[in-house]
Protein backbone atom coordinates (compact mmCIF):
# COMPACT_ATOMS: atom_id res chain seq x y z
CA UNK A 1 0.00 0.00 0.00
CA UNK A 2 1.47 3.13 -0.79
CA UNK A 3 0.82 5.91 1.79
CA UNK A 4 0.61 9.61 0.08
CA UNK A 5 1.80 12.78 1.45
CA UNK A 6 0.40 16.18 0.93
CA UNK A 7 2.00 18.52 -0.66
CA UNK A 8 2.99 22.59 1.23
CA UNK A 9 0.37 24.28 -0.76
CA UNK A 10 1.75 26.71 -3.45
CA UNK A 11 0.56 29.86 -0.99
CA UNK A 12 3.01 28.65 1.67
CA UNK A 13 5.06 30.97 2.73
CA UNK A 14 8.21 29.40 1.00
CA UNK A 15 10.41 29.70 -1.91
CA UNK A 16 9.72 26.64 -4.75
CA UNK A 17 13.56 25.30 -3.60
CA UNK A 18 12.44 25.32 0.14
CA UNK A 19 8.90 23.85 -1.30
CA UNK A 20 10.24 21.45 -2.95
CA UNK A 21 12.86 20.48 -0.15
CA UNK A 22 10.23 20.45 2.39
CA UNK A 23 7.88 18.40 0.28
CA UNK A 24 11.02 15.66 -0.22
CA UNK A 25 11.68 15.83 3.60
CA UNK A 26 8.50 15.14 5.03
CA UNK A 27 8.15 12.23 2.59
CA UNK A 28 11.36 10.56 3.45
CA UNK A 29 10.25 10.72 7.46
CA UNK A 30 6.53 9.43 6.82
CA UNK A 31 8.16 6.68 4.25
CA UNK A 32 5.84 8.26 1.68
CA UNK A 33 4.86 9.41 -1.93
CA UNK A 34 4.56 13.19 -2.77
CA UNK A 35 2.49 12.28 -5.72
CA UNK A 36 -0.62 14.02 -5.83
CA UNK A 37 -3.41 12.08 -3.92
CA UNK A 38 -6.29 12.70 -6.39
CA UNK A 39 -4.49 10.71 -8.79
CA UNK A 40 -4.88 7.57 -6.66
CA UNK A 41 -7.41 6.41 -3.69
CA UNK A 42 -6.82 7.88 -0.10
CA UNK A 43 -4.52 6.09 2.16
CA UNK A 44 -5.81 5.73 5.61
CA UNK A 45 -3.99 6.94 8.30
CA UNK A 46 -1.53 4.74 9.84
CA UNK A 47 0.19 5.34 13.64
CA UNK A 48 3.55 5.21 13.55
CA UNK A 49 5.45 2.66 16.37
CA UNK A 50 8.83 3.55 18.18
CA UNK A 51 9.63 0.36 19.42
CA UNK A 52 13.27 1.87 20.04
CA UNK A 53 11.98 4.88 22.33
CA UNK A 54 13.02 2.83 25.54
CA UNK A 55 16.00 4.15 27.73
CA UNK A 56 16.48 0.65 29.40
CA UNK A 57 17.55 -0.71 26.29
CA UNK A 58 21.06 -1.03 24.96
CA UNK A 59 21.94 1.60 22.09
CA UNK A 60 22.68 -1.80 19.77
CA UNK A 61 19.75 -3.00 20.66
CA UNK A 62 17.76 0.34 19.64
CA UNK A 63 19.98 0.91 16.44
CA UNK A 64 18.55 -3.05 15.42
CA UNK A 65 14.72 -1.92 16.38
CA UNK A 66 15.00 1.11 13.85
CA UNK A 67 16.47 -0.86 10.69
CA UNK A 68 15.17 0.12 8.01
CA UNK A 69 13.21 3.01 8.97
CA UNK A 70 13.65 6.26 7.51
CA UNK A 71 16.96 8.44 8.59
CA UNK A 72 15.41 10.56 11.00
CA UNK A 73 14.01 7.17 12.86
CA UNK A 74 17.58 5.64 12.87
CA UNK A 75 18.71 9.05 14.02
CA UNK A 76 16.39 8.82 16.67
CA UNK A 77 17.12 5.48 18.09
CA UNK A 78 20.73 6.52 18.55
CA UNK A 79 19.12 8.58 21.21
CA UNK A 80 19.06 8.16 24.86
CA UNK A 81 15.25 8.10 24.98
CA UNK A 82 14.60 9.94 28.00
CA UNK A 83 13.04 13.37 26.30
CA UNK A 84 14.77 15.37 29.22
CA UNK A 85 15.08 18.72 26.94
CA UNK A 86 18.79 19.10 27.41
CA UNK A 87 19.64 19.55 24.09
CA UNK A 88 16.46 22.09 23.17
CA UNK A 89 14.55 19.43 21.75
CA UNK A 90 12.84 15.93 22.53
CA UNK A 91 14.49 12.61 20.98
CA UNK A 92 12.31 12.64 18.21
CA UNK A 93 12.51 16.28 17.10
CA UNK A 94 16.31 16.18 17.35
CA UNK A 95 16.97 13.62 15.12
CA UNK A 96 14.51 15.23 12.25
CA UNK A 97 16.32 18.17 13.13
CA UNK A 98 19.55 16.51 12.15
CA UNK A 99 18.11 14.31 9.24
CA UNK A 100 16.85 18.02 7.27
CA UNK A 101 20.05 19.70 8.00
CA UNK A 102 18.53 22.44 10.43
CA UNK A 103 20.75 21.21 13.09
CA UNK A 104 24.47 20.35 12.55
CA UNK A 105 25.91 19.98 16.14
CA UNK A 106 25.97 15.87 17.48
CA UNK A 107 26.51 16.14 20.96
CA UNK A 108 23.86 17.41 22.24
CA UNK A 109 22.42 14.29 24.03
CA UNK A 110 23.44 14.45 27.51
CA UNK A 111 22.49 11.24 29.42
CA UNK A 112 23.64 9.48 25.90
CA UNK A 113 27.13 10.96 25.79
CA UNK A 114 30.43 9.71 23.61
CA UNK A 115 28.05 6.29 22.71
CA UNK A 116 25.11 8.11 21.32
CA UNK A 117 27.52 11.32 19.83
CA UNK A 118 29.63 8.24 17.92
CA UNK A 119 26.49 6.57 16.58
CA UNK A 120 25.17 9.57 15.59
CA UNK A 121 28.09 10.26 13.31
CA UNK A 122 28.48 7.19 11.33
CA UNK A 123 24.55 7.43 10.87
CA UNK A 124 24.91 10.54 9.61
CA UNK A 125 28.18 9.54 7.34
CA UNK A 126 25.27 7.52 5.48
CA UNK A 127 22.99 9.84 4.81
CA UNK A 128 22.95 11.56 1.61
CA UNK A 129 24.09 15.18 1.18
CA UNK A 130 20.88 17.60 2.31
CA UNK A 131 20.62 21.06 1.13
CA UNK A 132 18.84 21.81 4.29
CA UNK A 133 18.12 25.20 5.65
CA UNK A 134 20.40 27.39 7.84
CA UNK A 135 20.45 25.99 10.96
CA UNK A 136 18.11 26.55 13.76
CA UNK A 137 18.62 26.52 17.03
CA UNK A 138 16.45 25.68 20.18
CA UNK A 139 16.16 29.17 22.09
CA UNK A 140 17.31 28.02 25.44
CA UNK A 141 15.89 30.82 27.19
CA UNK A 142 12.43 29.84 25.95
CA UNK A 143 11.97 26.26 25.32
CA UNK A 144 9.35 25.56 22.82
CA UNK A 145 5.65 25.31 24.21
CA UNK A 146 6.78 26.30 27.99
CA UNK A 147 5.95 28.92 30.21
CA UNK A 148 8.96 30.06 31.70
CA UNK A 149 9.24 32.02 34.54
CA UNK A 150 10.50 33.16 37.95
CA UNK A 151 10.69 30.72 40.57
CA UNK A 152 11.48 31.88 44.00
CA UNK A 153 14.67 29.96 45.75
CA UNK A 154 13.87 29.22 49.38
CA UNK A 155 16.43 26.74 50.61
CA UNK A 156 18.68 23.79 50.14
CA UNK A 157 18.67 21.66 53.07
CA UNK A 158 21.29 18.97 53.36
CA UNK A 159 19.51 15.83 53.41
CA UNK A 160 22.70 13.40 54.35
CA UNK A 161 24.23 12.73 57.86
CA UNK A 162 27.54 13.05 59.36
CA UNK A 163 30.38 10.39 57.58
CA UNK A 164 28.00 10.45 54.22
CA UNK A 165 30.22 10.73 50.89
CA UNK A 166 27.49 12.48 49.36
CA UNK A 167 25.79 16.17 49.36
CA UNK A 168 22.10 15.56 48.71
CA UNK A 169 19.70 18.64 49.20
CA UNK A 170 16.32 19.15 49.50
CA UNK A 171 15.67 22.11 47.66
CA UNK A 172 12.30 24.03 47.55
CA UNK A 173 11.17 27.19 45.54
CA UNK A 174 8.14 28.86 45.53
CA UNK A 175 5.70 29.31 42.60
CA UNK A 176 3.34 31.84 43.73
CA UNK A 177 2.85 34.45 41.03
CA UNK A 178 4.31 32.63 38.66
CA UNK A 179 1.75 31.26 36.86
CA UNK A 180 3.40 27.73 37.03
CA UNK A 181 1.91 24.40 37.79
CA UNK A 182 2.90 21.10 38.42
CA UNK A 183 1.73 17.15 38.84
CA UNK A 184 3.30 14.68 40.37
CA UNK A 185 5.72 12.70 37.67
CA UNK A 186 6.51 16.02 36.26
CA UNK A 187 10.27 17.57 36.51
CA UNK A 188 11.20 20.99 37.11
CA UNK A 189 13.83 23.01 34.91
CA UNK A 190 15.52 25.44 36.12
CA UNK A 191 18.45 28.26 34.33
CA UNK A 192 21.19 28.49 36.23
CA UNK A 193 24.77 30.14 36.19
CA UNK A 194 28.47 29.03 35.61
CA UNK A 195 30.89 28.95 38.60
CA UNK A 196 32.44 32.92 38.44
CA UNK A 197 35.96 30.95 38.88
CA UNK A 198 35.29 29.18 35.88
CA UNK A 199 34.44 31.94 33.25
CA UNK A 200 36.98 33.61 34.64
CA UNK A 201 39.57 31.36 34.21
CA UNK A 202 38.37 30.56 30.62
CA UNK A 203 38.20 34.54 29.94
CA UNK A 204 41.90 34.90 30.95
CA UNK A 205 42.67 31.43 28.86
CA UNK A 206 40.89 33.29 25.67
CA UNK A 207 43.07 36.12 26.57
CA UNK A 208 39.81 38.44 25.86
CA UNK A 209 38.43 41.21 28.30
CA UNK A 210 35.91 40.74 30.47
CA UNK A 211 33.86 43.36 29.55
CA UNK A 212 33.29 43.58 26.57
CA UNK A 213 29.91 43.20 24.70
CA UNK A 214 28.27 40.29 23.55
CA UNK A 215 24.92 39.95 21.42
CA UNK A 216 23.48 36.92 21.84
CA UNK A 217 19.33 35.70 20.23
CA UNK A 218 18.09 39.21 21.42
CA UNK A 219 20.46 39.59 24.97
CA UNK A 220 23.17 41.93 25.51
CA UNK A 221 25.66 42.01 27.56
CA UNK A 222 29.08 41.61 29.50
CA UNK A 223 31.50 38.86 28.25
CA UNK A 224 31.67 37.81 31.99
CA UNK A 225 27.49 37.54 32.15
CA UNK A 226 27.39 36.18 29.15
CA UNK A 227 29.68 33.30 29.66
CA UNK A 228 27.92 32.41 33.18
CA UNK A 229 24.40 32.67 32.09
CA UNK A 230 24.22 32.41 28.24
CA UNK A 231 26.96 30.87 26.40
CA UNK A 232 27.76 27.11 27.16
CA UNK A 233 31.30 26.79 28.27
CA UNK A 234 30.86 23.61 30.36
CA UNK A 235 29.48 21.10 27.64
CA UNK A 236 31.78 22.22 24.43
CA UNK A 237 29.66 20.96 21.33
CA UNK A 238 31.22 19.97 17.89
CA UNK A 239 30.90 23.29 16.16
CA UNK A 240 33.31 24.78 18.66
CA UNK A 241 35.71 21.47 18.68
CA UNK A 242 35.30 21.83 14.28
CA UNK A 243 36.18 25.48 14.60
CA UNK A 244 39.22 24.53 16.62
CA UNK A 245 40.68 21.91 14.17
CA UNK A 246 39.98 24.08 11.40
CA UNK A 247 42.10 26.82 13.17
CA UNK A 248 45.18 23.84 14.24
CA UNK A 249 48.29 24.21 12.30
CA UNK A 250 49.91 21.89 14.25
CA UNK A 251 49.33 18.26 12.98
CA UNK A 252 49.82 17.07 16.76
CA UNK A 253 46.69 19.45 17.96
CA UNK A 254 44.52 18.45 14.73
CA UNK A 255 45.42 14.81 15.53
CA UNK A 256 44.18 15.20 18.64
CA UNK A 257 41.33 17.68 17.90
CA UNK A 258 40.12 14.58 15.51
CA UNK A 259 40.18 12.50 18.26
CA UNK A 260 37.86 14.35 20.12
CA UNK A 261 35.64 15.05 17.95
CA UNK A 262 35.20 11.94 16.96
CA UNK A 263 34.70 10.25 20.71
CA UNK A 264 37.75 8.02 20.13
CA UNK A 265 38.98 5.69 22.98
CA UNK A 266 42.03 7.31 24.95
CA UNK A 267 41.16 11.24 23.59
CA UNK A 268 42.68 13.73 25.54
CA UNK A 269 41.44 16.11 27.24
CA UNK A 270 38.63 13.41 27.91
CA UNK A 271 35.10 15.22 28.09
CA UNK A 272 36.33 18.20 28.35
CA UNK A 273 35.06 21.61 29.24
CA UNK A 274 36.44 24.77 27.01
CA UNK A 275 38.69 25.55 29.61
CA UNK A 276 39.90 21.89 29.12
CA UNK A 277 40.49 22.79 25.30
CA UNK A 278 42.15 25.81 25.53
CA UNK A 279 45.00 24.74 27.95
CA UNK A 280 45.22 22.05 26.16
CA UNK A 281 45.75 23.88 22.92
CA UNK A 282 47.68 27.06 23.74
CA UNK A 283 48.39 27.82 20.11
CA UNK A 284 45.04 26.86 18.85
CA UNK A 285 43.17 30.91 19.62
CA UNK A 286 40.20 30.59 16.42
CA UNK A 287 39.16 34.63 16.37
CA UNK A 288 36.77 35.22 19.51
CA UNK A 289 33.41 36.27 17.62
CA UNK A 290 33.53 32.81 15.69
CA UNK A 291 33.97 30.84 19.31
CA UNK A 292 31.61 32.22 20.61
CA UNK A 293 28.93 31.87 17.80
CA UNK A 294 30.14 28.24 18.02
CA UNK A 295 29.80 27.38 21.68
CA UNK A 296 25.75 26.83 22.39
CA UNK A 297 23.61 27.87 24.55
CA UNK A 298 23.59 26.95 28.14
CA UNK A 299 20.92 24.28 28.46
CA UNK A 300 18.21 24.16 31.68
CA UNK A 301 18.82 21.55 34.52
CA UNK A 302 15.94 19.06 34.71
CA UNK A 303 15.13 17.22 38.03
CA UNK A 304 12.09 14.68 38.99
CA UNK A 305 9.98 16.65 41.21
CA UNK A 306 9.96 15.00 44.83
CA UNK A 307 6.52 16.77 45.74
CA UNK A 308 3.03 16.77 45.31
CA UNK A 309 1.01 20.20 44.96
CA UNK A 310 -1.85 18.82 47.36
CA UNK A 311 1.01 18.68 50.17
CA UNK A 312 2.69 22.04 49.40
CA UNK A 313 0.70 24.68 47.59
CA UNK A 314 2.75 27.06 45.90
CA UNK A 315 5.80 25.21 46.21
CA UNK A 316 7.85 22.29 44.08
CA UNK A 317 10.00 20.47 46.13
CA UNK A 318 13.38 18.72 44.41
CA UNK A 319 15.69 16.22 45.40
CA UNK A 320 19.74 17.57 43.98
CA UNK A 321 22.50 15.30 44.23
CA UNK A 322 25.25 18.03 44.84
CA UNK A 323 28.39 16.71 41.91
CA UNK A 324 32.14 17.12 42.39
CA UNK A 325 34.61 15.46 41.28
CA UNK A 326 38.61 15.68 39.85
CA UNK A 327 39.06 15.29 35.91
CA UNK A 328 41.77 16.05 33.73
CA UNK A 329 43.84 17.19 36.64
CA UNK A 330 41.20 19.78 37.40
CA UNK A 331 38.57 20.26 40.82
CA UNK A 332 35.13 20.07 38.56
CA UNK A 333 31.48 20.67 39.59
CA UNK A 334 27.95 19.99 38.24
CA UNK A 335 26.91 23.61 37.31
CA UNK A 336 23.19 23.40 38.72
CA UNK A 337 23.49 21.69 41.76
CA UNK A 338 26.48 23.78 42.76
CA UNK A 339 25.00 26.25 41.91
CA UNK A 340 21.77 25.68 43.89
CA UNK A 341 23.89 24.27 47.15
CA UNK A 342 26.20 27.31 47.15
CA UNK A 343 26.04 30.31 44.54
CA UNK A 344 22.16 31.34 45.14
CA UNK A 345 20.68 33.21 48.25
CA UNK A 346 17.39 32.48 49.04
CA UNK A 347 15.06 34.99 48.06
CA UNK A 348 16.59 34.86 44.69
CA UNK A 349 14.51 34.68 41.49
CA UNK A 350 15.52 32.22 39.13
CA UNK A 351 13.92 31.17 35.37
CA UNK A 352 12.42 27.94 35.41
CA UNK A 353 9.73 25.87 33.74
CA UNK A 354 7.79 22.64 33.99
CA UNK A 355 8.06 19.44 31.71
CA UNK A 356 5.36 17.93 31.56
CA UNK A 357 5.73 13.76 32.50
CA UNK A 358 6.16 11.49 29.72
CA UNK A 359 4.30 8.62 30.78
CA UNK A 360 5.35 8.52 34.07
CA UNK A 361 2.17 9.35 36.18
CA UNK A 362 0.00 7.33 38.82
CA UNK A 363 -2.63 5.19 38.14
CA UNK A 364 -6.20 7.45 37.75
CA UNK A 365 -7.71 4.88 39.82
CA UNK A 366 -6.75 5.49 43.43
CA UNK A 367 -7.38 1.66 44.15
CA UNK A 368 -4.89 0.24 42.49
CA UNK A 369 -1.43 -1.07 43.86
CA UNK A 370 2.00 0.52 42.71
CA UNK A 371 5.65 -0.70 43.43
CA UNK A 372 8.15 1.83 43.56
CA UNK A 373 12.09 1.17 43.08
CA UNK A 374 13.68 4.63 43.45
CA UNK A 375 17.74 4.62 45.07
CA UNK A 376 18.95 7.22 46.07
CA UNK A 377 17.91 10.54 44.44
CA UNK A 378 15.76 8.40 42.84
CA UNK A 379 13.33 8.36 46.00
CA UNK A 380 12.38 12.10 44.33
CA UNK A 381 8.99 11.46 42.41
CA UNK A 382 8.14 8.69 45.05
CA UNK A 383 8.09 11.02 47.58
CA UNK A 384 5.75 12.95 45.27
CA UNK A 385 4.01 10.00 44.75
CA UNK A 386 3.01 8.89 48.47
CA UNK A 387 2.09 12.54 49.44
CA UNK A 388 -0.24 12.22 46.75
CA UNK A 389 -1.90 9.31 47.86
CA UNK A 390 -1.66 10.25 51.51
CA UNK A 391 -3.38 13.61 50.48
CA UNK A 392 -6.34 12.27 47.73
CA UNK A 393 -7.28 9.47 50.31
CA UNK A 394 -6.04 6.71 47.82
CA UNK A 395 -7.02 3.28 49.13
CA UNK A 396 -4.22 1.29 46.82
CA UNK A 397 -1.19 -0.71 47.95
CA UNK A 398 1.86 1.60 48.13
CA UNK A 399 5.04 -0.53 48.31
CA UNK A 400 8.80 0.99 48.47
CA UNK A 401 12.05 0.01 46.98
CA UNK A 402 15.02 2.09 48.38
CA UNK A 403 18.36 1.93 49.16
CA UNK A 404 21.89 3.77 48.97
CA UNK A 405 25.55 3.28 50.64
CA UNK A 406 25.16 3.30 54.63
CA UNK A 407 21.95 3.47 55.99
CA UNK A 408 23.06 5.34 59.01
CA UNK A 409 23.90 8.78 57.18
CA UNK A 410 22.19 8.10 53.45
CA UNK A 411 18.69 7.35 54.30
CA UNK A 412 17.32 10.53 53.04
CA UNK A 413 13.58 11.65 53.93
CA UNK A 414 13.84 8.32 56.42
CA UNK A 415 11.21 10.50 59.03
CA UNK A 416 8.71 11.02 56.30
CA UNK A 417 8.94 7.62 54.62
CA UNK A 418 8.92 6.05 57.94
CA UNK A 419 5.70 7.89 59.32
CA UNK A 420 4.43 6.48 55.87
CA UNK A 421 4.87 3.23 56.78
CA UNK A 422 3.16 4.24 60.32
CA UNK A 423 0.07 5.54 59.02
CA UNK A 424 -0.44 3.45 56.20
CA UNK A 425 0.30 5.20 53.29
CA UNK A 426 3.18 2.46 52.59
CA UNK A 427 2.40 -0.67 52.63
CA UNK A 428 5.68 -2.37 52.61
CA UNK A 429 9.43 -0.66 52.85
CA UNK A 430 12.42 -2.94 51.35
CA UNK A 431 15.74 -0.92 52.08
CA UNK A 432 19.08 -1.83 50.57
CA UNK A 433 21.87 0.05 51.82
CA UNK A 434 25.14 -0.91 49.67
CA UNK A 435 28.22 -0.59 52.15
CA UNK A 436 26.86 -1.88 55.41
CA UNK A 437 27.59 -5.63 55.10
CA UNK A 438 30.09 -7.94 54.01
CA UNK A 439 28.53 -7.74 50.34
CA UNK A 440 27.14 -5.07 47.93
CA UNK A 441 23.22 -5.41 48.00
CA UNK A 442 20.80 -3.12 45.77
CA UNK A 443 17.66 -2.71 45.52
CA UNK A 444 17.31 -5.11 42.34
CA UNK A 445 18.68 -7.59 44.86
CA UNK A 446 15.93 -6.86 47.55
CA UNK A 447 13.09 -7.39 44.41
CA UNK A 448 14.59 -11.30 43.85
CA UNK A 449 14.17 -11.86 47.56
CA UNK A 450 10.95 -10.24 47.44
CA UNK A 451 10.21 -11.73 43.65
CA UNK A 452 7.27 -14.03 44.78
CA UNK A 453 5.12 -10.96 46.52
CA UNK A 454 5.77 -9.03 43.71
CA UNK A 455 4.28 -11.32 40.92
CA UNK A 456 1.43 -11.64 43.21
CA UNK A 457 1.26 -7.57 43.09
CA UNK A 458 1.68 -7.67 39.37
CA UNK A 459 -1.50 -10.06 39.04
CA UNK A 460 -3.41 -8.26 40.84
CA UNK A 461 -3.08 -5.27 38.38
CA UNK A 462 -0.10 -2.93 40.27
CA UNK A 463 1.64 -0.40 38.85
CA UNK A 464 5.90 -0.89 38.50
CA UNK A 465 7.59 2.25 38.65
CA UNK A 466 11.31 3.00 38.57
CA UNK A 467 13.73 6.38 39.10
CA UNK A 468 17.57 6.77 38.54
CA UNK A 469 20.33 6.10 37.13
CA UNK A 470 19.55 4.24 33.17
CA UNK A 471 22.52 2.77 32.32
CA UNK A 472 23.36 0.61 35.33
CA UNK A 473 20.03 0.63 37.79
CA UNK A 474 17.39 0.62 35.86
CA UNK A 475 18.95 -1.99 33.45
CA UNK A 476 19.65 -3.94 36.53
CA UNK A 477 15.95 -3.50 38.35
CA UNK A 478 14.39 -4.27 34.59
CA UNK A 479 16.34 -7.67 33.99
CA UNK A 480 15.15 -8.29 37.75
CA UNK A 481 11.74 -7.76 36.85
CA UNK A 482 12.04 -10.54 33.97
CA UNK A 483 13.65 -12.83 36.35
CA UNK A 484 10.72 -12.63 38.44
CA UNK A 485 8.16 -12.76 36.30
CA UNK A 486 9.84 -16.08 34.74
CA UNK A 487 10.65 -17.42 38.46
CA UNK A 488 7.33 -16.65 39.71
CA UNK A 489 5.03 -16.65 36.06
CA UNK A 490 6.33 -19.80 34.59
CA UNK A 491 7.98 -18.56 31.52
CA UNK A 492 10.59 -18.86 29.18
CA UNK A 493 12.88 -15.88 28.70
CA UNK A 494 11.08 -14.57 25.71
CA UNK A 495 7.70 -15.06 27.60
CA UNK A 496 9.15 -12.84 30.49
CA UNK A 497 10.40 -10.19 28.08
CA UNK A 498 7.25 -9.62 26.07
CA UNK A 499 5.22 -10.02 29.51
CA UNK A 500 7.60 -7.01 30.79
CA UNK A 501 6.96 -5.18 27.34
CA UNK A 502 2.86 -5.44 27.81
CA UNK A 503 3.25 -4.25 31.14
CA UNK A 504 4.94 -1.01 29.59
CA UNK A 505 3.06 -1.03 27.03
CA UNK A 506 -0.11 -0.68 28.99
CA UNK A 507 1.37 2.03 31.27
CA UNK A 508 1.61 -0.18 34.10
CA UNK A 509 5.51 -0.35 33.95
CA UNK A 510 6.73 3.34 33.63
CA UNK A 511 10.38 4.90 34.60
CA UNK A 512 11.86 8.36 35.02
CA UNK A 513 15.44 6.94 34.19
CA UNK A 514 18.44 9.89 33.37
Amino acid sequence: MTVYVPKLPEEAPFSPPQRAWLNGFFAALIGGDTADPAAAPAAPAIAEDFPWHDPALLLDERLKLSEGRVPARRLMSAMAQLDCGQCGYECKSYAEAIASGAEKSLGKCVPGGKETSKALRALVAELPAAGAPAAVRADAAHPPGRLVAEAVFKAATPLNGQGSAKDTRHVVFGLAGSGLSYEVGDAFGIFVSVSPELVDATIAALGADPGMVVERGGWRGSLREALASRIDIARPGDSAIELMLQNAENPEDRSALKAILDGADGAAPADPDLLDLLLAFPAVRPPLDAMLGALEDIQPRLYSIASSPKAHPGEVHLTVGVVRYERNGRSREGVASNHLAARVAPGSRLRAFVQPAHGFRLPANGDVPTIMVGPGTGVAPFRAFLEERQASGARGKNWLFFGDQHEKCDFIYRKEIEGWLDDGTLTRLDLAFSRDGDRKVYVQDRMRDAGAEIWSWLKAGAHFYVCGDASRMARDVDAALQAIVAEHGGMDAAAAKSFVQKLAADRRYQRDVY
